[in-house]
This record gives C-alpha cells, structure tokens and sequence, in this order.
C-alpha cells in the first residue's frame, strides 16, 4: 500500500512522441509487460545509466547506441536480462533488430531496457512476437498504459506532468518511473522515461539531465542496494513551436527547472510506493561542510535497518538516528554543535538527548505516515536532503517470496 495519494496525473499528448503496449506474457499473462516508444526523427535523446559492474545486457547496448540518434526504446518487465553473459548480450541486440525490421529502422536506432528477475535468461521468442501488437498500438494519447506496462512489484503506476509556458507558447514534460525495491540509484532511477516536445540540442539535454538525477533519483533509497538495470531516459521531440532553447538562456532555466520537478516528483512516487512501506521519510541535513557530506550523512540514517525498523514500529528510538550520525564519517566532528529534530521536535542537542525533549511529543511525530528528520551539523551551510521509507514484515515477504 502506497504512502500518501499517488493518483495517475492527466498527461497531455507530446506531438512527436508516440508509446505503444501489449502483453508478451513475459512473466505474467494478466497486464501489459512490452512497452515500444517511437521519436520523431529530428528528436534528441539522452540518459543516465546504473554504476553497478554488473549492469545488464540492455543498459551496455542503450549506452552504446544512444549515440546514433534513437528513434526507438523497447522495455520489458518481468525479466532484467542481467547476469546473462554472452547469450544476454546477443538477446538484447536482437530484440533491437527485431523491432527496427518492425518499425522500419536500424537496429542501432533502439534502446532496449529490461527489468525483473536478475539471471534468467530473456524470453527472446515471447518478445518477438509482441512487437508488431506494440508498434500497431503506438499513440500519443497512451502514458498511463505505458506505465503500468513497465511495473514489477510497484503497486501503482507513476506518472508526473508540467506544462511550461515561455512567451504565449508551451513546452510540455512528461515522465513515468517504475521501481520499489532494490532502489538506492547511482546515476539514475531504476526506470524512468521522461519526454518532453522541447526543443535542445542532444548535449544540452544531457547536462539537463544529469543534473536533475543527481537531485532526484540520487537522493532517494528503499533498501540500499543499487540495481544492474537502472536507467533513466530524456527525449525531447522538437515539437513545440518555441525556439530552441541554448544554454544560459532564460527558458533553459525555466526548462530545467520543470525537468528537475518532475524528476523529484517521480523519485518520491517511488518512495512512496516502497516495498511494504508504511510512512515516508525525509532526512534533511543542515550546515554540513559540503553537498557530499550531507548526503553521506542522509543516506547512513536511511540505509540503518535500525532507524528504518524503528519508523515501521513508530518508535521514538532517537539513539538508533544519532549512532548513525555518528558512523557517517564526518570528520572533526562537534558533538556539542549538532542538533537531531524529528519534525520540530528537538530530541538531540549538545551532545545528548534534549532537556526539552519528551518521549510523548516524540511518540506523537512518530505515529504519522510522513516524517521529517533534520540533522544540523553546525560545521557550515551546505544542505540536501535524503527520501526513504521504513522496514517492514511486507519488505521481508515481497523479497522472500519474489521468484515464487
């Protein structure tokens, strides 16, 4: 069950930008699994890709092709194509292969993407044979079946939407996200697609992006471990009727902002959509030395099974928040200076527990679905902020039981 409201937003229409879907019965027969995506031809396209060694088959041949002006991205959930070897490479080329003979392209025209059950081989024939359903189906009109063809164990489907008006003329975003557990990205999300009709150079686009992960999907973690499929996409069709946007430039800003927004609106949606999650959390560290080491410190209370097993029970266990603090490798570090909040309620200062502190009024911020932790460090005035969920007997049952 979802933390919070996370209805399905209305998504209007990208000119330029067409999805279609079908079921492949890749893993399930019940829903869509096969998702085909079709760029005009004059759109740019960029994107950030997992870091872990092990990264599957598919984000090894997106990397490589992005470079030869996509016209195509095919995703498939149900089976990650990860730890697959040789065969997995040859099997993510030749559902690129097959798709462009489909579609009327070169193979080096498609990003393929996979999410699902790492080490299995992937169903090449299945696939196959859902191309031509997925490609007949392409329409403007279809994110939310988009969305709900690329989930696994979401719960939801996610979507975000912004329109930008620049000049008596628009510029719309659109993204979808999928993801729930193994979610502690680096570089990316574990699948997003955002489009926009924007037009942008391709370099452009890529530092747009880039910039927007690191403060959305790189802030976010379920359960600490960083995918082999993680991959996040931005393509930009070239449809809308204002100029195109340079570097510097006022509506670049204002683009950027709107992409930064909606990458942070999908980023939550995945916390909130946490496996077995049951409250959200937002770790806020204050007056660090720099960036890194604010997200250093936010990310070792979030990865804490202690801290997270202790949200889940809504137990004011302030100690589990400030032992963390203290193994997050900060050097030099004040203890006198250093002031631990759980919402606006103080619980840590010079050095212990707060005398204002009571265990009611933190039982009370505890008790809520969404919470705050702020962490001031006292050392100077950089801050981020870390999103994640807590640990659940439903977090233990989905993993035990996912490939059952």
């Amino acid at each position: 069950m979802a933390v919070g409201q996370c209805d399905f937003p209305q998504m209007p229409e990208i000119a330029g930008i067409e999805l279609g879907t079908t079921c492949a019965g890749i893993k399930q027969n019940v829903r869509d699994d096969l998702l085909v995506i079709q760029l005009a031809e004059q759109a740019t396209c960029a994107g950030v890709f997992t870091q872990n060694a092990f990264c599957a088959a598919p984000v090894h041949v997106a990397k490589a092709n992005l470079a030869h002006a996509p016209r195509w991205l095919l995703i498939n959930s149900g089976n990650a194509n990860a730890g697959t070897g040789a065969q997995g490479m040859q099997d993510a080329l030749s559902t690129c292969a097959s798709l462009a003979e489909v579609a009327g392209g070169l193979a080096n025209q498609v990003l393929p993407f996979s999410t699902g059950v790492i080490g299995q081989s992937l169903p090449v024939a299945k696939i196959q044979a859902g191309l031509p359903a997925a490609v007949q189906n392409l329409s403007t009109d279809n994110w939310p079946k988009a969305a709900q063809a690329i989930m696994t164990t979401d719960t939801f489907p996610k979507g975000a939407s912004q329109v930008l008006n620049i000049d008596g003329q628009t510029i719309t975003i659109n993204g979808i996200s999928k993801g729930a557990g193994m979610i502690q990205p680096n570089m990316a999300t574990m699948l997003g697609f955002i489009a926009t009709d924007a037009k942008i150079s391709q370099s452009l686009l890529q530092t747009c992006l880039s910039k927007a992960a690191e403060q959305s999907f790189n802030r976010i973690t379920v359960d600490g471990d960083t995918s082999t499929n993680d991959a996040c996409i931005l393509m930009a069709s070239g449809s809308s009727l204002v100029p195109e946007l340079t570097e510097g430039s006022d509506s670049y800003r204002l683009f950027a902002d709107v992409v930064m927004s909606v990458c942070k609106r999908l980023a939550e949606l995945i916390i909130r959509d946490g496996e077995g999650a049951t409250k959200l959390i937002r770790i806020v560290v204050e007056q660090a030395l720099n960036e890194e080491e604010a997200v250093r410190v936010g990310k070792t209370i979030a990865h804490s099974p202690l801290v997270k097993t202790a949200f889940f029970a809504s137990d004011p266990n302030w100690g589990r928040i400030l032992a963390a603090v203290g193994r997050a490798g900060v050097e030099n570090m004040d203890l006198d200076k250093i002031e631990i909040y759980l919402d606006d309620v103080c619980i840590v200062k010079n050095g212990g527990r707060a005398e204002t502190y009571t265990e009611e009024a933190g039982q009370q911020v505890m008790n809520n679905a969404e919470i705050t932790v702020t962490v001031k460090l006292g050392r100077a005035d950089a801050s981020q902020e870390i999103l994640t969920c807590d640990f659940s007997y439903d977090y233990v049952r989905i993993n035990a039981e996912y490939r059952t």
